[in-house]
């Protein structure tokens, strides 16, 4: 399928409608060959403000609206993403560099995250509680925040803004969704689009497409009542520290430095399938990617020998015109600092088996070898194709080499008896552990999140999000009024 460099998005963002940006407007472009896609607007502060005007003046009737109509809009916008799916894979993969079973993966994957929000609105949404005031009802109930800001990154750019946009709307809240301005399309054009087509009433959903001011606005407007973020931990940290001096509520799904523990006891083949996958997936541009490689000192070397195997066997290109498994890194800065990381850690003794090299975006992946604990490729959040190897000889030091990152977003550990693999997960500082399968697992029925500098706890999927996308609210009701004694 080819992508019509003119559409009704074109150079404008979507805010009651689609209107010229005026912070102006960029080009989309594709980083697997430099081409221009078509152009997104950008939104500047004023926008941001005319947005959050908007969604305020609407929240109320949009909150008012029956579950059931609300959950209808829900489950036709999901429609309308499954009947899109070919446009909007190719954007994925050529906006963002997804190889073609990523973007299918990543839309079945937001197809049932939105399928799961639209069941969100007729669950139960508080409880009775006893007094000890006779005749009083205690009511704790849930309700929406208002208007919630979502910024949501590049590389899984539709799922990760679907899965705060989606939950967000159905329980009742106005959204403002600033995508980064390398997913524009993919993670925010195509998403109004289909809200808009699905029925979504104006002023509910408003897409800004902007870098670092534009999120900034977002924050810090005051009609803005909640921020989820998912993006790299120094900005996390830069935004929990406005919004905690603003008392506003605030998600961060941040960056982590996940590692893949390999017991003397396990599976190698299976292993080093599940290190390759976690290691490999979209180039490594995971939040969850397996960024280091604990393996006992006992199987180190035929766990290398067998991932170095691996990594040689993937076919690095351009996936648009052809099947490959790694497709371009985002962009040039993230490419050189990949080839950083990995230099500087060779220069410091480490030894590359295989990768290492790169042709324009194109990254090969990488397995090294001797990778000790005060090594960048060790302590850096790579976000590259890159799987550097430590090892370990017992339990305890395997525990306290993954414990030592500041990061605990997730972890894998294999082993062939699961009480001995449990006993290790049970001592590890992470949000997720994954036992005989690798880091990079998502299910929208789970709640997800981090520990750390990876996050505030799990806050997207399945229970988590009635709690995260509303605020609770406690009303007592008397038969009679009390009559105090003053």
């Amino acid at each position: 399928m080819t992508l019509a460099t003119k559409a009704v998005w074109s150079g404008k963002i979507f805010s009651n409608g689609w209107n010229d940006a005026l912070g102006g407007s960029q080009n989309v472009n594709e980083p697997a060959t430099g081409a221009v896609l078509g152009s997104t607007g950008l939104a500047n502060a004023t926008d941001v403000d005319r947005a959050a005007s908007s969604a305020f003046m609407v929240r109320k009737a949009w909150a008012d609206t029956p579950f059931d109509q609300r959950a209808a809009i829900m489950r036709e916008a999901a429609r309308l993403l499954k009947e899109r799916a070919a446009e909007i894979n190719t954007w994925n993969i050529r906006e963002c560099g997804s190889i073609g079973p990523k973007a299918e993966w990543e839309l079945h994957a937001t197809y049932e995250q939105m399928l799961m929000a639209a069941a969100l609105p007729m669950q139960s949404n508080g409880q009775l509680y006893p007094s000890s005031m006779p005749g009083r009802t205690n009511m704790w109930r849930r309700i929406p925040i208002g208007t919630v800001g979502v910024i949501a990154p590049w590389n899984f750019p539709l799922l990760l803004a679907m899965r705060s946009v989606a939950p967000a709307l159905a329980l009742g809240n106005a959204v403002l969704l600033k995508p980064d301005v390398q997913a524009a399309v993919t993670g925010g054009q195509l998403i109004a689009q289909i809200f808009a087509d699905a029925g979504l009433p104006d002023g509910v959903l408003h897409v800004l497409p902007g870098g670092p001011e534009t999120g900034d606005a977002v924050v810090r407007h005051a009609k803005v009542e909640m921020i989820s973020f998912t993006g790299s931990t120094a900005v996390g940290k830069t935004i929990g520290a406005t919004c905690g001096s603003l008392l506003k509520k605030v998600a961060l799904e941040l960056g982590g430095n996940n590692a893949i523990v390999v017991l003397d006891d396990a599976d190698l083949d299976a292993a080093s399938s599940n290190g390759a996958w976690g290691a490999f997936l979209h180039q490594g541009q995971i939040c969850m990617q397996a960024g280091r490689h604990l393996v006992q000192r006992s199987v180190a070397q035929a766990y290398a020998e067998k991932l170095a195997k691996r990594a040689e066997a993937l076919h690095v290109g351009d996936p648009h015109v052809g099947q490959v498994h790694l497709g371009p890194i985002i962009n040039q800065k993230q490419c050189n600092r990949i080839k950083v990381i990995v230099d500087r850690t060779v220069e410091m003794g480490a030894t590359l088996l295989t990768g290492g090299t790169r042709e324009g975006l194109f990254y090969r992946p990488t397995v090294m070898t001797g990778v000790t604990r005060n090594m960048p490729a060790f302590t850096e959040e790579i976000f590259g194709p890159v799987a550097p190897i430590t090892v370990f000889d017992n339990e305890d030091e395997a525990v306290e080499l993954l414990n030592a990152s500041s990061y605990g977003l997730a972890a894998a550990i294999h082993s062939a008896n699961i009480t001995r693999a449990m006993s290790v997960a049970n001592r590890l500082h992470t949000g997720m552990i994954h036992i005989n399968d690798q880091t990079v697992n998502n299910e929208f029925q789970v709640p997800f999140g981090g520990m750390g500098a990876s996050g505030n706890g799990g806050r997207f999927g399945g229970p988590a999000n009635i709690e995260e996308f509303t605020q609770s609210q406690w009303v007592s009701v008397m038969d009679k009024p009390i009559v105090y004694p003053f």
